[in-house]
């Protein structure tokens, strides 16, 4: 368990929202000033469905969902504030993390909207960012807060999908 004098909270030191729009702004600079393949486009009219589709797919069940059962067992889904309990549930029956698994998708999502090659080239980067960023400092926390369950829950469950 926690040490008494230790802050209960992952030790995470950077908003992880901040990683994929990095990702995307990054990505759309770079296509404006060197596209990776400027022949490759889908149709206008089917980029934007598919592309909104997923990323909003994305956004609502691993996004919006989470947060909707972390409030409503008292949690934040702020990684710094304390966790009460491990949540079983919903999304994190398949993914210890869907919030950060549904910030990769929204990257891929919007690549396809803006027809980006860039944003796919930077989006495995964004999520090796959140695992080191984000995703690490979190599992150490939990490990040393509930223990044995969090180890059987991390067996069970894939950290992404």
């Amino acid at each position: 368990m926690s040490d008494p004098g230790e802050r209960d909270g992952a030790a995470v030191r950077f908003p992880p929202p901040l990683l994929p729009l990095v990702t995307i702004l990054a990505g759309l600079g770079l296509e404006h000033l060197w596209p990776l393949f400027p022949q490759v486009d889908l149709p206008t009219p089917w980029r934007y469905w598919i592309g909104t589709l997923f990323a909003a797919g994305a956004f609502i069940i691993l996004g919006v969902w989470p947060v909707v059962m972390l409030r409503r067992s008292g949690q934040s889904p702020i990684p710094t504030r304390p966790t009460p309990s491990i949540i079983e549930r919903g999304p994190y029956r398949f993914t210890r993390n869907p919030m950060y698994l549904q910030m990769v998708l929204v990257c891929i999502g919007v690549a396809v909207i803006a027809s980006s090659a860039w944003i796919i080239v930077l989006t495995p980067v964004c999520a090796w960012a959140l695992d080191r960023i984000a995703i690490v400092p979190e599992e150490a926390y939990l490990e040393r807060k509930f223990g044995a369950s969090y180890l059987a829950y991390k067996r069970r469950v894939r950290r992404w999908l």
